[in-house]
């Protein structure tokens, strides 16, 4: 028996930010193919790419709503043409292309046993822990008694150790603040204690790496409200990864845009338009994705193959940690390259 976690991560362009948050805690990745549109969609590219970025190689393809083009097996036929020449040279070369209908429930039973098949990562159970959060909320109901109130609860996934119920846990980087007259931005690591694991609806006493895991703390439910804490991460005191406002990062670029129309009825008139992306600029705002938080990040300077970075607000990672990179087009973000963390600067408290 295995247990899984989905992330449903979604399609749409303006959410492509969302999209990069999920990719970060997962092992492999279910690719969703419309069966009775043209493949592939523009975000059908952006999100493979994305896929490739965060280094997941088990994928695969799931061909929906077969049920609405049932009576042209032609079309259905030469749509898994259309995707066997979309995926030739990518990570998903030789993916399992799975047709399927989620309305009538036809075909799901392929889909877990695909699911089955991949092999389980190599996880690390002796490091000190390290949990990325990518929920937080307050599960108290309004209006409840002082001595029923329940601390706050974050949810996400292990990256490496194991942590228990009663470990003394922090959070970094915990309460970020500007100050009002200076416009420094600070930051404050959250201690606490785990009061409770869980995972669906499974009382845990200890959780490890892989699955989505839920973690109820002794703290103030204010502060883990509204998603509050997404992009920070849990690990036992005094070994956490540092908090950083500067990187400096070797990057690789797209050679086009992703999901870009270059010509159709979202094109002006007469207006030209290229997909080429253009080389990175100093003071340059980009959106950057760190595992699963999103923030602004100002381009202080470029080489010929590294950039440094000036976070907006403080941010935990590693060096050698991924980061995607997303440039304002259209008044959307849309993704233009990646990076790995080569050099830190530490943010002070």
């Amino acid at each position: 028996m295995r247990h899984v976690s989905f992330v449903d991560c979604p399609g749409h362009d303006v959410l492509m930010a969302t999209m990069l948050a999920g990719a970060a805690v997962m092992d492999s990745a279910l690719l969703l193919v419309a069966g009775n549109q043209p493949c592939p969609q523009p975000q059908t590219s952006e999100h493979l790419a994305a896929v490739e970025i965060m280094d997941l190689d088990q994928i695969i393809i799931v061909q929906n709503k077969i049920d609405i083009i049932i009576k042209d097996q032609n079309g259905c036929i030469r749509q898994q043409e259309d995707i066997k020449k979309f995926i030739d040279g990518t990570v998903a070369e030789g993916a399992p292309i799975l047709p399927i209908s989620a309305q009538l429930g036809y075909n799901i039973e392929a889909v877990v046993d695909y699911l089955c098949r991949i092999p389980l990562p190599v996880r690390d159970f002796i490091s000190p822990p390290q949990m990325i959060i990518i929920r937080s909320f307050d599960v108290n109901k309004p209006g409840e008694d002082a001595e029923n109130l329940k601390g706050g609860v974050a949810g996400g996934t292990i990256l490496k150790g194991v942590l228990k119920v009663g470990d003394k846990i922090s959070i970094r980087p915990g309460l970020i603040t500007r100050n009002q007259k200076t416009g420094v931005v600070q930051w404050r690591e959250i201690e606490s204690q785990i009061t409770s694991l869980k995972a669906d609806n499974n009382q845990l006493m200890y959780a490890v790496p892989g699955g989505l895991i839920g973690v109820g703390m002794k703290v103030d439910p204010f502060i883990t409200r509204s998603d509050s804490l997404v992009g920070q991460i849990i690990g036992h005191p005094d070994k956490m990864p540092e908090v950083l406002s500067e990187i400096d990062v070797t990057y690789f670029l797209l050679k086009r845009l992703l999901g870009v129309k270059t010509q159709g009825k979202d094109v002006a008139e007469g207006e030209k338009r290229t997909n080429k992306v253009s080389s990175l600029k100093a003071a340059e705002v980009l959106m950057i994705n760190v595992g699963s938080q999103s923030l602004a990040g100002k381009i202080i300077t470029v080489k010929k193959d590294t950039v440094r970075i000036e976070f907006t607000k403080p941010v935990c990672a590693n060096i050698g940690d991924k980061i995607a990179m997303s440039r304002r087009v259209d008044n959307n973000f849309r993704l233009i390259g990646w990076g790995e963390i080569k050099k830190c600067h530490s943010s002070k408290v």
